[in-house]
């Protein structure tokens, strides 16, 4: 195990959750690569995203309206905003090949609104590519553990 490149991703990931829990939406855009997805599907054991029904399968233009929905205070599904608190870890890397890293992680993700905490759990899988200084979001696979079951309300970035 390349023990550098692990505490690089997980520092890396550490800090996309961050951004998450405390809103920094415009600096999570800038993660990605131009053509990054992210992708929460519905049957977890999927493969073939782009011919299946998903809670998320956004592209750069899709992603940049969620954010812009979230921050609009409009959309029923996010007023009030929740307050959220993801943790990560359990990281291995999945493959490493010319630059471009898959890595698999643990998500346990804390969401407070309405009064109410709701727990989510996940595998998330991302393709990360190497840049100068750090690395940019490919792809995100987010593999919540209920998935099958009728979930209330995601309106939020898992």
């Amino acid at each position: 195990m390349d023990n550098i490149l692990i505490n690089q991703i997980s520092a890396f990931l550490w800090q996309e959750a961050d951004m998450l829990d405390h809103s920094e939406y415009d600096s999570w855009l800038n993660l990605w690569t131009s053509d990054g997805l992210y992708i929460v599907p519905i049957d977890p054991g999927e493969k073939d995203f782009s011919n299946t029904l998903n809670y998320a399968y956004d592209n750069a233009e899709m992603r940049s309206k969620r954010v812009a929905r979230l921050l609009s205070g409009e959309s029923v599904s996010t007023t009030p905003p929740p307050r959220t608190i993801r943790s990560v870890s359990r990281f291995r890397i999945l493959a490493e090949d010319g630059g471009i890293v898959t890595v698999r992680c643990a998500q346990d993700l804390h969401e407070f609104r309405r009064d109410v905490q709701k727990h989510y759990i996940s595998d998330v899988t991302f393709e990360l590519v190497h840049n100068s200084t750090s690395f940019l979001i490919r792809r995100k696979i987010i593999r919540l553990l209920n998935s099958t079951d009728a979930l209330q309300c995601i309106g939020f970035i898992l």
